[in-house]
C-alpha cells in the first residue's frame, strides 16, 4: 500500500505481532468490538443515520458512555459535519451510515475531505458476506465508488478484523498527508462473535510517510532564499495540517519575504501581518496574484499549485524558480517542476530550514529584499481589498460578512459555503489564528458550510461558529439546523440573499451577455413591478423557526450592527438571519478562467499598472 488511494484492502488473518494486548480478552460481537475500537482510539463524536445493515453497530453504540452520536437527518451531512469536527479540532472525523444510498450519500463529502486533505473514518454498513455481489436489497460497491476518492479503504467481512481495521484506518487518516478512510463492514460481521482487545496489532506494509526532509534539499532552498531578489513563500493548507504556523512565522521574520496564503491556508499567517500580502488565485488580491507573477523564488509549502493559483499553468511565475516541499511526493512535480523537491512533514521542514537560514545569515549570506518591498507596497496600496456600497441604499453583501467579522467574538470559527460569499468571506474577515476558517476549497461543495459548522461547534463548543452561506448552499443542507437544534449545538448561519446563484450569475454577467439561464431563485418581480429582493420561497425565517431556531431578517443597513449583536447574544438554541443583500454585487479581484494570471482584473474593466517591474 502507498500513500495514495489505493482502493479496498481486505483484511487477511495475520499473528498478533505489535503492541501489548489489554489484560483481559473480552468475548463480544463485531458490533461491540466496533464501538469498543472507536472508544479507543480516541473517537468522542459520530455523526450518522442508522439504517439496516449497520444497525447491529447501533446497539452497543447506545451504552457507550464515551463516544457521543449526533444523528443527522442526511448523510451528506454527517459526512461534512465529520469533516468540519476534524477541521476544528484536529482529530479525525467519523461518520457512521448504512449500506447502499446511506453509503452514496457519503460520497460527496468523502471526495470534500479528500481534495482537501482532510482526515476522516467514515464507516458504512454492508449487505451480509454472501450477498455480496448478488444485487441484493440495498447493496452498492461502496469500496469500489470511493476507489479513486479516498487515501485507503476496507472491506470487512470478518469480526475477528474489525479492532484492528478500525485502528489501521485512523492511522492512515491522520498521518502523512491526512485523507477520507472508508470501512465497510458486512452486517454478518458486526453480528459475528468475536474476541476483543487492544492494542491490536497493525499491519500495513508499504506505508511508510517520510516525515523528515532531506537536509541536502533543505540545504539547496536555504541557499536560494539568500540568493533571491523577489522571493514568495506560498503557503498551502498542508502547514495548517501540520501545526506548522508557529515555525512559519518565525521563517518569514527571519527572511522577510512575502507570505502569501491560500484559500485553504488561511489563518496559517496572521492576516494583519505587515509580511502577508493576501491570497492569491482566480479571486486573490492584486498583490499576491502580481507577487507570484514577478517572483524569481516561489517557496511552496503544503500547496499545490492548482490550477485556481496559477491560471493558465505555462504561463504561470514565468521567473520564478520553485522550492516544493509536500508531505506527498505525488505532488510534487505534478504541476510545475520542482528546482528543489523536498518531501517531508511541513513542520519539520520549516524548523529545519530556519535552522539553516541562521546559519547562512551568521555566514553573512542575507537577501536584500528592498526593491522588491518597494514594489509590493505599492500594489498593496494601490490595488487594496475594497467594495462600492449600492447606489440604492440596499445591504452589501461585503459589508455583512465584514461586520460579522469584526463584531464576531475573538476567536470565532468561521465555515462559507462555495460562491460570492465564500470568497467574500475569504477577504473581508481578518484571520488571525489557525482552525478559524472552514471552507470546501478543493471540491468547492455547495451545502458545506451548515454541516461543518455544526461539526466544528460540536467539536469546540466553547467557540462561537458562523456559518456564511449563500441563498442556494442553504437550499442543500439546511436539514441539519434540525439537528443543531435538538443537540444544543448553537452554530449562527448568515444567509448572504441575492436571490441567486451568485458566482455562476457572475459569469453569466461577464461572459454571457447577461443572459441569466437558470440562475434566478426568486419568483421574478412583484405584481406591481417593484423588482424581487431575495429569495422568498422558501422563507428562510419561517424555515428556521420550524427547525428550532431563532431568525431574523435583515434589509436595512441601519439594523446590521444591532441584528449580527443579538445573533452573538443569542446561545441557547442555532441562529439564523436572512440577509437581504444586493444582487449585483461581484468578487474582485478576478482572473478569468483560463487566462494568464498576468490579466488579473481589480475591478471591472481595470487591469492593473505595474510600472517599470519586470526585470527577471
Amino acid at each position: 500500500m502507498t500513500e495514495q488511494a489505493t482502493g479496498a484492502h481486505h483484511p487477511q488473518p495475520r499473528a498478533r505481532t505489535g503492541g501489548q494486548p489489554s489484560a483481559t480478552v473480552e468475548h463480544v460481537t463485531g458490533a461491540q468490538s466496533l464501538i469498543r475500537s472507536l472508544e479507543e482510539v480516541g473517537a468522542d463524536t459520530v455523526f450518522g443515520l442508522p439504517g439496516g445493515c449497520i444497525l447491529p453497530a447501533y446497539d452497543p453504540l447506545m451504552d457507550s458512555t464515551r463516544v457521543r452520536h449526533i444523528l443527522v437527518r442526511h448523510e451528506q451531512g454527517a459526512g461534512h459535519a465529520a469533516t468540519g469536527y476534524a477541521q476544528a479540532t484536529g482529530k479525525v472525523g467519523v461518520c457512521m451510515v448504512t449500506s447502499g444510498p446511506g453509503a452514496t450519500n457519503l460520497v460527496t463529502p468523502i471526495a470534500d475531505a479528500a481534495m482537501d486533505s482532510v482526515p476522516m473514518v467514515a464507516i458504512t454498513g454492508q449487505v451480509a458476506s454472501s450477498a455480496i455481489g448478488t444485487d441484493a436489497f440495498q447493496e452498492a460497491d461502496i469500496c469500489g465508488i470511493t476507489m479513486p476518492i479516498t487515501k485507503h479503504n476496507f472491506l470487512v467481512t470478518r469480526a475477528e478484523d474489525i479492532a484492528h481495521t478500525i485502528a489501521e484506518a485512523f492511522h492512515i487518516a491522520s498521518t502523512g498527508r491526512p485523507g477520507p478512510v472508508l470501512v465497510d463492514i458486512a452486517k454478518d460481521a458486526l453480528q459475528a462473535r468475536t474476541t476483543f482487545s487492544w492494542p491490536p496489532a497493525m499491519d500495513l506494509p508499504g506505508y511508510r510517510p517520510v516525515t523528515k526532509p532531506h537536509a541536502k534539499q533543505i540545504r539547496e532552498a536555504a541557499k536560494l532564499i539568500t540568493q533571491a531578489k523577489r522571493p514568495v513563500l506560498y503557503v498551502g493548507g498542508g502547514v495548517l495540517k501540520a501545526g506548522a504556523t508557529a515555525e512559519l512565522k518565525v521563517l518569514a521574520e527571519l527572511t522577510g519575504a512575502p507570505v502569501t496564503t491560500t484559500l485553504m491556508a488561511l489563518g496559517a499567517f496572521p492576516d494583519s501581518h505587515p509580511l502577508h500580502v493576501g491570497m492569491p488565485g482566480m479571486h486573490g488580491s492584486v498583490t499576491a496574484v502580481t507577487a507570484l507573477q514577478k517572483a524569481d523564488l516561489i517557496v511552496a509549502l503544503g500547496a499545490r499549485f492548482d490550477d485556481r493559483v496559477t491560471g493558465k499553468l505555462d504561463s504561470f511565475a514565468p521567473y520564478a524558480k520553485i522550492v516544493h516541499a509536500d508531505i506527498d511526493p505525488a505532488e510534487i512535480g505534478k504541476n510545475r517542476t520542482a528546482d528543489v523537491p523536498i518531501v517531508g512533514d511541513a513542520r519539520e521542514v520549516l524548523a529545519d530550514l530556519v535552522q539553516v537560514v541562521q546559519a547562512e545569515h551568521t555566514e553573512g549570506n542575507t537577501g536584500d529584499y528592498s526593491a522588491w518591498w518597494k514594489d509590493l507596497s505599492r500594489w498593496r496600496e494601490t490595488y487594496p481589498l475594497g467594495y462600492d456600497l449600492p447606489d440604492d441604499g440596499s445591504l452589501s453583501p461585503q459589508q455583512v460578512i465584514q461586520r460579522i467579522g469584526q463584531l464576531a467574538p475573538e476567536g470565532t470559527i468561521f465555515a462559507a459555503g462555495v460562491g460570492q460569499h465564500q470568497m467574500w468571506a475569504a477577504h473581508f474577515i481578518d484571520y488571525e489564528q489557525p482552525a478559524t476558517w472552514l471552507n470546501s476549497g478543493g471540491a468547492g461543495t455547495m451545502g458545506y458550510a451548515v454541516p461543518a459548522a455544526m461539526g466544528a461547534k460540536a467539536g469546540a463548543p466553547e467557540r462561537t461558529v458562523w456559518a456564511i452561506d449563500g441563498d442556494g448552499c442553504f437550499q442543500m443542507t439546511n436539514q441539519e439546523l434540525t439537528t443543531c437544534a435538538l443537540n444544543n449545538i448553537p452554530i449562527k448561519v448568515a444567509v448572504i440573499n441575492n436571490g441567486a446563484l451568485g458566482m455562476v450569475r457572475q459569469w453569466q454577467t461577464l461572459f454571457y451577455n447577461q443572459r441569466y439561464s437558470n440562475t434566478v431563485l426568486h419568483s421574478g418581480p412583484d405584481a406591481d413591478g417593484t423588482p424581487a429582493r431575495g429569495t422568498r420561497v422558501p422563507d428562510f425565517v419561517k424555515l428556521s423557526e420550524a427547525m428550532g431556531c431563532y431568525s431574523i431578517r435583515c434589509e436595512d443597513p441601519a439594523d446590521l450592527d444591532k441584528v449580527i449583536e443579538e445573533a452573538n447574544s443569542i446561545n441557547d438554541r442555532p441562529v439564523v438571519i436572512d440577509f437581504i443583500v444586493h444582487e449585483d454585487a461581484m468578487v474582485w479581484p478576478m482572473v478569468a478562467a483560463g487566462t494568464s494570471n498576468d490579466e488579473v482584473q481589480a475591478a471591472r474593466g481595470v487591469r492593473p499598472d505595474f510600472g517599470d517591474n519586470e526585470d527577471d
